[in-house]
């Protein structure tokens, strides 16, 4: 009988706290946002005055990709207030130097290292360089809205931001895969949580695909960091400044076509996650990070979302004597099945709103578990691998 009960209780332990991590913290972003929302000081006169950005951008071998992203951010609305775009060249070999003079733009700046290091490096040389205070940091391939830079700056007309990050749009098709309609609706989710958190007290972490931050609270990270896009955010957090999501600076991307591109993808960002606890252990102390809550509800209690799972589905299995758990076992089947169900519309090509999300879950719980193998026996390369 004890045995029983101990079962029954790791079991309801598991649903309780996966309800928490999937369901829980975001209906309790939602009503603390609807409760104690802090006012987001966007003044449009910002943009009336001489501000200027400098745009730092780190690439590899990106000579294809440069100069459609350099072109959408000197054609966009906010492209007077560009001082300087700074390439931050890493270990590049396929002539981005020639690519880039071809534009013919002298705030064009490239800042070669023939030693591929890995972005943090190149990040820790390059900000120092900008003569702007405020610094905007891309990626190369994603283009940006028109409006994408003022609605950024905007925002720091209150001296209590430090960083601000953009919205992250995948653009889908009406044919897309499977994976991809589980990918966008997990990006939704995530971005409803961004929201949510930004009009509380803050978010732990930025876009890395577009996000400004005041060039003087930057401090360089270590070289080993995978994701500089909390990082960077969250040194500026612990000196008491907020980081803001702004909806409406639109960077767009195209969603990965299968499961095995986003679980690389995601399998490097969750090992950067974990990395960040042994890089930055002071902030999981509540009072030296403001948003303790947010950071270990949003961040960390997801890496032990795999061990949950599979806690639920073997006690389940145990306690199937009892008709109550022969129930749930029948619901967690079904849930099983649909991704299964997923996985197989996503081998032949085909799209499902339906079965796209249940995989997504479980495509995302495994790769949570490599990730974490990866991260405890440091398995991983600072350097992006691109993937087909």
């Amino acid at each position: 009988m004890t045995t029983s009960i101990t079962l029954q209780l790791l079991f309801w332990t598991s649903l309780i706290v996966l309800f928490y991590i999937y369901v829980g913290y975001p209906i309790v972003c939602w009503s603390r946002m609807r409760r104690d929302t802090v006012p987001l000081e966007r003044d449009k006169s910002i943009l009336d005055d001489d501000r200027k950005v400098s745009i730092v951008i780190v690439a590899h071998n990106e000579a294809r990709t440069l100069p459609r992203k350099i072109h959408s951010l000197l054609q966009s609305n906010g492209a007077g207030r560009i001082r300087e775009i700074l390439i931050g060249s890493d270990g590049s070999t396929d002539g981005t130097r020639q690519v880039l003079e071809q534009i013919g733009d002298p705030r064009v700046r490239y800042c070669h290292f023939a030693e591929r290091r890995g972005k943090p490096s190149v990040l820790n040389d390059v900000i120092p360089l900008c003569q702007s205070e405020f610094v905007l940091l891309a990626d190369a391939r994603q283009v940006f809205d028109p409006d994408c830079l003022q609605r950024l700056l905007a925002h720091f007309c209150d001296p209590t931001v430090g960083v601000v990050s953009g919205e992250l749009v995948l653009r889908g098709d009406a044919n897309q895969t499977a994976a991809a309609a589980g990918i966008g609706f997990y990006w939704r989710y995530e971005k409803f949580i961004r929201h949510c958190e930004s009009r509380g007290r803050g978010v732990p972490g930025a876009t890395g695909a577009c996000y400004m931050l005041r060039k003087n609270l930057f401090q360089p990270i270590p070289a080993s960091t995978i994701l500089d896009d909390v990082a960077i955010p969250m040194q500026a957090v612990t000196r008491g400044y907020r980081c803001l999501f702004e909806p409406g600076a639109l960077a767009f991307d195209e969603p990965s076509k299968s499961t095995r591109q986003e679980s690389i993808r995601k399998r490097r960002t969750i090992a950067g996650a974990a990395q960040l606890v042994g890089l930055f252990p002071q902030w999981l102390i509540p009072w030296q990070n403001p948003l303790w809550f947010e950071y270990v509800s949003h961040k960390l209690l997801r890496l032990a979302s795999p061990v949950f799972v599979a806690l639920a589905l073997a006690t389940n299995l145990t306690l199937l004597a009892f008709p109550m758990y022969q129930v749930l076992m029948l619901a967690q089947s079904a849930f099983y099945v649909a991704a299964v169900v997923g996985w197989s519309y996503q081998a032949t090509g085909r799209g499902s709103r339906l079965f796209g999300p249940p995989l997504m879950f479980v495509t995302l719980n495994l790769t949570t578990a490599a990730a974490l193998w990866d991260a405890l026996f440091a398995r991983y390369r600072v350097t992006w691998q691109k993937t087909a």
